[in-house]
């Protein structure tokens, strides 16, 4: 494909806060714990919302969380569960708060065991992205039998909110997949290594 005719993901131009995700984040491979639980409560606290509701928060819930500090949160006693739901900057809900301290101690379980959430979670693509070649945003599907694998396995562990759409779109975010199109320049960068 000539490099002149590359356009991101359509996607990516609804506002220029979608278009610096697009660009900087969506798709490069995370291999950093903090930022995996991060994308854990972000995609979790998004469950039936609009991803732009999530990101036009996501300032607002990294000083509500304590910038993702999955130790801090694991602790977070009736107060802070009530200051939380008190907070306007994020999504006010109960199941959705409690999820967050619940993953948290989960989280730190698996951590425990493996080293790291980084060491566990990408076994499930062999340490390296998928990298699939869709032309057309409708031939990306909202899951895949690695998130139902995903899932399944993070729900026997005690996580909520983690089913398998919001564990493809997780997988999505922290680039254990590349669904930019082939068409977008970011595409080739992640695949090439340039991030």
């Amino acid at each position: 494909m000539n490099r002149t005719t590359l356009t991101p993901c359509p996607w990516a131009g609804q506002t220029p806060l979608y278009q610096s995700y697009h660009d900087q984040e969506w798709g490069v491979p995370v291999h950093d714990d903090q930022k995996l639980f991060e994308f854990i409560l972000l995609e979790g606290a998004q469950a039936g919302l609009s991803w732009s509701t999530i990101l036009n928060k996501r300032e607002a819930y990294r000083h509500a969380f304590d910038n993702f500090d999955v130790h801090k949160v694991a602790r977070y006693g009736v107060r802070k569960k009530q200051s939380l739901l008190e907070n306007q900057g994020i999504v006010r809900n109960r199941l959705k708060i409690e999820s967050a301290v619940g993953n948290a101690v989960a989280f730190i379980k698996i951590q425990e065991e493996f080293g790291s959430f980084d060491k566990w979670l990408w076994r499930y693509v062999e340490g390296t992205p998928i990298t699939n070649r869709f032309e057309t945003m409708d031939q990306i599907l909202p899951t895949t039998a690695v998130s139902d694998s995903l899932s399944g396995d993070l729900k026997k562990r005690g996580f909520k909110f983690v089913g398998s759409t919001i564990m493809y779109a997780f997988m999505q975010a922290v680039g254990m997949v590349n669904d930019h199109l082939v068409s977008c320049p970011r595409h080739g960068q992640i695949a090439g290594g340039n991030k």
